[in-house]
């Protein structure tokens, strides 16, 4: 069955910009807001948890500019 499984496309990454960090845990890993380019397209925002070094992460989401300054307007609309 290994000849007709289909090989996994490796996904590459790079982190343009470090923004900010919104939360730290104590196993090193943080939660951080960066700007990054997937697999050589050009870089989104990007809101995911990274190991210190960042080579491993979490889920995340990535948003385009124009996502992200809608993001801004409705957070700044709400009372936190």
């Amino acid at each position: 069955m290994a000849g007709n499984e289909k090989e996994r496309d490796e996904v590459t990454y790079e982190v343009v910009e470090h923004i900010g960090i919104l939360a730290a845990y104590p196993t090193g890993w943080k939660k951080e807001l960066n700007r990054v380019a997937w697999n050589g397209n050009p870089p989104k925002f990007d809101l995911r948890d990274w190991d210190e070094n960042h080579e491993h992460m979490s889920r995340g989401i990535t948003l385009h500019q124009e996502e992200a300054k809608s993001l801004r307007e409705l957070l700044t609309a709400i009372e936190l």
